[in-house]
């Protein structure tokens, strides 16, 4: 049988001590994108580091043979094709274990920088100090979908991966199998890099200037300073942990959220089923859970119709058949 590659997309990743996996955001997790394609695909990252947006994985289904002489013809038919598929799956399991390799030896360059003092880290408090009082600018690198729900006041927005908005079949499959695999549970969509970054980034800032970047996380920051640091700029600071470490005011921000509500989506966040949102119940107390227990029971509810109209409806056809 043809294997299923699995194509796990790093726009998302979860920050600087987790695994570069899908935008975002994180990843936040986010942060994992993943897409399926019915052929064996490899995407290596490019020789800095950022463009590795896929690892690939391999699974396939084994199918039995019978013994019964009945079946004897059939099973040395298939006896090549099963062949195949095996040589196919260890492949790509080689695949996936150097990507893998290639992923972390990438994340320990991003993080060296910050040991070696080429990027300084700053925490989200000290980054507002630098805004506010030493006129540092802000790069935030996060996709549209994070961005557009709360941002820092003045800050410059070049995103280092976005939302993939081609209308091609393939990324269509692609979107496609990215939400039926996990999209609709964490909102993360199908990212892709963005191949404008660096000539907007020398376009709007000099490279003279004290720069500040963040993201979500914290890792796709680091990816863009290594960039940074290759394109001439040596005024860098990394946000550590990324958006997700900001407390109310530590940072002036444009947008009704929080910021480490910035990374959440889909269907967890609706429910209430995420970290950041099981803290702010804690502090908000009962009205703040009755309302996601109140998402909870409508969307039981819904379910429970659907599936009441789906008998219904099967019921109405048999009749119409008799």
């Amino acid at each position: 049988m043809a294997a299923i590659c699995v194509n796990v997309a790093a726009a998302a990743v979860t920050g600087p001590k987790a695994s570069a996996l899908q935008g975002g955001a994180g990843a936040t997790a986010a942060a994992a994108t993943m897409t399926t394609t019915t052929t064996t695909t490899r995407t290596r990252p490019s020789r800095n580091g950022v463009h590795a947006s896929h690892f690939s994985c391999c699974s396939s289904s084994s199918s039995s043979t019978f013994a019964a002489p009945g079946f004897c013809n059939i099973a040395r038919r298939r006896t090549p094709a099963i062949r195949h598929s095996s040589s196919r799956k260890i492949l790509c399991a080689q695949d996936l274990a150097e990507q893998i390799k290639e992923m972390k030896a990438a994340e320990k360059r991003w993080e060296s920088q910050v040991k070696e003092g080429k990027v300084k880290s700053l925490t989200a408090k000290e980054a507002g100090y630098a805004i506010q009082l030493s006129n540092y600018s802000f790069l935030d690198v996060r996709p549209s979908t994070e961005h557009s729900k709360v941002y820092v006041k003045d800050s410059i927005w070049i995103p280092i991966y976005d939302v993939d908005k081609s209308l091609d079949p393939g990324t269509l499959l692609k979107k496609l199998s990215n939400f039926s695999m996990g999209g609709w549970w964490s909102g993360l969509p199908l990212m892709k890099y963005n191949e404008r970054f660096m000539p907007d980034v020398v376009a709007q800032i000099p490279k003279s200037a004290n720069l500040i970047v963040g993201c979500q996380k914290g890792l796709r920051s680091l990816a863009a300073c290594e960039q940074l640091y290759k394109a001439g700029y040596r005024n860098l600071y990394w946000l550590n942990g990324g958006f997700d470490a900001v407390q109310e005011g530590d940072l002036e921000k444009e947008g009704s959220q929080p910021f480490n509500f910035a990374g959440i989506g889909g269907m967890s966040e609706f429910l209430g089923w995420t970290d950041v949102q099981r803290a702010e119940a804690a502090k908000q107390g009962m009205t703040y859970r009755a309302l996601l227990f109140a998402r909870l029971l409508g969307v039981i509810l819904a379910v429970d119709l659907f599936f009441l109209g789906a008998q219904q409806l099967g019921h109405y056809f048999q009749q119409l058949h008799q």
